[in-house]
């Protein structure tokens, strides 16, 4: 009766049960991958948000497949503004997510077993929509050594005729890694020698956690290139669903690629009016917001370290951005079987690291976003149990 793409494994894992274990139980959990910003303790402008979404514009309708020249005029102001990058207000579609930007730019470049090649580790949703659009992902390794860096000798030999670009997350979820300089130029030159595209997700791109200031692939004029981003982390605003693709690169395969992506928009005409007309206001909030939330993570990266430095059993990966930290743990048993003891015997909530696809144990992935004071007595927990 169902469709093959649709033949996911439904039943919940064993990490998910002893988290409804400890819930029935009336545990008190310290939640270390608290992912939700507005479950975060952030201070929003509450009102003015909300009178954002009351525009008396909104009582009109009027189909605008890329989305409303106002909304994008005000996305193309934040690349402007946060990244110095001049952004074509007819280069940009809006969409209602990431997912759904991720799923248009499928659907143009992709036939149905078309090949997408995916950096590993990274977040498990690509997987999901890759199985909706009837695409095949190829993982390429991230590799640890001092930082992580593209393997590209790996990448290289992962494309064949039915790939069909290469998708980037920068900085990636949850390695926290940015695609350096050099790594965009050897990405570019394998596009040009292939025939691929380039995906970017940027949903993280604001959140660098030192001096560096990375550049968008909105930027990238050497190959067709589709940079995906929204206001969920710009302006933690993630029930918001704003988001776009941005298109660039040699100007006739960009007008040939948007002249199609503008018909797959046309088709959904998914955005809807209040959101667009309050997308200027949104996009603003987000540079207070982006404040807080890197005043969070830094403070909570500092505390992580002056525990970690106490000890000699786990250690942190290097992380140049976004909200996460991953640690390097002992393997001593599967990474999900230690989340549980974790969970049962110290009641704090950590991620395993298959989750993100690491290809070995050994690696556990904590929000930077928790609460500071659960952060830090769920640390000292977790290195209370690993120190054992």
């Amino acid at each position: 009766m169902f469709s093959t793409r649709t033949n996911w494994k439904l039943s919940r894992n064993r990490l998910t049960e002893a988290i409804e274990e400890a819930k029935a139980r009336g545990a008190r959990v310290l939640d270390l991958t608290l992912s939700n910003p507005t479950r975060a303790g952030l201070n929003y402008d509450d009102q003015q948000i909300l009178q954002s979404l009351a525009s008396p514009h909104s009582l009109h309708y009027d189909p605008q497949p890329k989305g409303l020249s106002r909304a994008r005029e005000s996305v193309a102001a934040y690349y402007g503004d946060q990244h110095k990058t001049e952004v074509d207000t007819d280069h940009l579609i809006l969409t209602t997510g990431t997912s759904e930007g991720y799923s248009f730019v499928f659907r143009l470049l992709c036939n149905p077993g078309d090949e997408l090649l995916v950096p590993k580790p990274s977040y498990p949703l690509l997987e999901f929509l890759a199985d909706l659009q009837d695409v095949k992902l190829i993982p390429y390794p991230l590799l640890y050594e001092h930082g992580w860096q593209i393997d590209f000798a790996s990448l290289q030999k992962a494309a064949t005729d039915r790939t069909r670009g290469i998708v980037v997350v920068h900085p990636n979820n949850p390695t926290g890694s940015f695609v350096h300089v050099a790594e965009q130029a050897e990405l570019n030159g394998i596009c040009r020698e292939h025939s691929l595209a380039l995906i970017a997700d940027e949903v993280f791109l604001d959140y660098c956690l030192d001096q560096c200031h990375p550049k968008t692939f909105a930027a990238n004029q050497e190959v067709l290139t589709f940079t995906l981003s929204g206001i969920s982390k710009i302006s933690a605003l993630p029930q918001m669903k704003v988001a776009w693709v941005a298109s660039s690169g040699p100007a006739h395969e960009r007008q040939a690629a948007l002249a199609r992506l503008e018909v797959v928009a046309d088709t959904y005409l998914s955005m809807n009016a209040p959101i667009q007309w309050a997308t200027p206001f949104l996009l603003d909030q987000g540079k207070e917001i982006q404040r807080q939330l890197l005043e969070r993570v830094r403070a909570n990266l500092t505390e992580l370290d002056r525990q970690l430095s106490a000890q000699k059993v786990c250690r942190r990966l290097h992380v140049e951005g976004g909200w996460y930290a991953i640690l390097r743990v002992p393997v001593t048993q599967a990474d999900e079987e230690l989340a549980i003891d974790l969970l049962q015997q110290k009641s704090v909530l950590v991620h395993p690291g298959h989750f993100y696809d690491f290809a070995r144990d050994g690696y556990l992935v904590l929000s930077l976003i928790a609460h500071q004071n659960e952060l830090a007595e769920g640390v000292s927990r977790m290195l209370d149990h690993l120190n054992q």
